[in-house]
Order: C-alpha cells, then sequence, then structure tokens
C-alpha cells in the first residue's frame, strides 16, 4: 500500500512518518512539505515544494491513502486568515490532487467539537474542513478527531500548562473523556484507519483513539 503524508513537519506528522516506514502494510510514504524531514528511511520519498506553485510536482500526489495532520496555530500563523489559507486551502489542495489522481482513502487529523457552525474560530475552521472533506467524495474518509495532544517536544508553555491541568483533573477522575492523548498514538490510530479498505464516512472521537484497531 502506498501512503501520501501532508504536514510531515508537524508533531503528529512526523510520528505517522515514522510509524507508517515500519509498518509492513506499507510498502512507500511519500511526503510533501517545506522543508526537510530529517527523516531517512528505504520506504520514504520526501519532497521538498512550494505550496504556492504546485506545476511540476502535484501530479506525485498519487497513492492509495492520503493522511493529512496538516495544521498550524494562530500565533505561528501570524493571524486568523493566515491560519485559515494553511490549514483550509493548503489542506484542501492536497486532498484535491490526491482525488483527481485516484487516490480513494482520506486520513485526516481533525479536533473534538469541530462544527462549522461554531462560534469558536478554531472549531469552526476545523468543522468546515470536515464538511468540504465529505463534499469531495472520496471512497472513504476517516476523520480523527482527537483532544489535547501530549507532544514530544512541546515549544508552547500555555500547551504544556493546559495538557498538565487536564491530566491533574484526569486523575482525580474529572473529565476522562478529554484525557491528553500522546501524538504516536494517533499516528498508530491513523496508519491502522489508513490499512484498511474502508469505504463511508466515518469519526473516531477522542478515546476512542486509544483503542481502534485492538
Amino acid at each position: 500500500m502506498k501512503a501520501i503524508v501532508v504536514g510531515a513537519t508537524g508533531a503528529v506528522g512526523r510520528d505517522l512518518v515514522q510509524v507508517l516506514c515500519s509498518d509492513p502494510r506499507y510498502t512507500e510514504v511519500r511526503t510533501f512539505a517545506r522543508r526537510e524531514l530529517g527523516i531517512e528511511h528505504k520506504k520514504l520519498k520526501a519532497y521538498v515544494v512550494d505550496f504556492g506553485r504546485t506545476e511540476g510536482w502535484q501530479d506525485l500526489v498519487q497513492g492509495d491513502v492520503i493522511f493529512s495532520a496538516l495544521g498550524t496555530s494562530k500565533k505561528q500563523a501570524g493571524s486568523k486568515a493566515a491560519q485559515y489559507h494553511v490549514d483550509h486551502d493548503y489542506q484542501m489542495m492536497f486532498a484535491e490532487f490526491a482525488k483527481k489522481h485516484g487516490v480513494r482513502h482520506m486520513v485526516l487529523v481533525s479536533s473534538v467539537g469541530a462544527d462549522a457552525q461554531s462560534k469558536f474560530f478554531y472549531l469552526n475552521l476545523k468543522g468546515r474542513i470536515e464538511d468540504e472533506m465529505e463534499a469531495l467524495g472520496f471512497a472513504g474518509l476517516t476523520i480523527l478527531q482527537p483532544p489535547s495532544l501530549i507532544r514530544k517536544h512541546a515549544k508552547r508553555p500555555l500547551e504544556t500548562v493546559s495538557v498538565k491541568a487536564i491530566q491533574a483533573l484526569n486523575a482525580i477522575g474529572l473529565f476522562k473523556g478529554m484525557a491528553p492523548i500522546s501524538t504516536e498514538l494517533v499516528a498508530r490510530c491513523m496508519a491502522d484507519a489508513g490499512a484498511e479498505d474502508f469505504k463511508g464516512v466515518r469519526r473516531i472521537t477522542g478515546q476512542a483513539i486509544r483503542t481502534f484497531g485492538k
């Protein structure tokens, strides 16, 4: 099975590339990023591309399943408009290329609470992306909706504090459904979901990510 990964330089994406490369179900892993991954493997074909200039590489977006863990924050992007451009526009662009080239299954990382009707920008954005991915009509669409993520090298202090706060509440039996999940667990769930000959639309939400495929 040949995999395509978008967002391979992010926390989930990097774990996903490593999981896919070590998974015998996948024979090739193609990544598309704006900088070098710093990962080498015999299965890996890592393309460094300009997302704004697609001529010359868009026909390479071919395989059996496309995984998207592409995303940024408003702080990293600089504004809500810039975040929307990365999260929505680029993600949909890759999905459209994949659909055009016959990719049958899309596995998308979204967020718990994603809702196109939400008044919260982030949840509204994720909900819109989910709705538009459905409208593209992939034979199979798997959407992961994780709660807070435990990243191996978290750089944002607020993120670290919020994860630790939720973990502390979990320890006394509160908000178990919102227990943070490691990026590696999300990556393994994605790999397991992508390996299935799935048809239709499904959402793997919250703690179900931990037990998927077991």
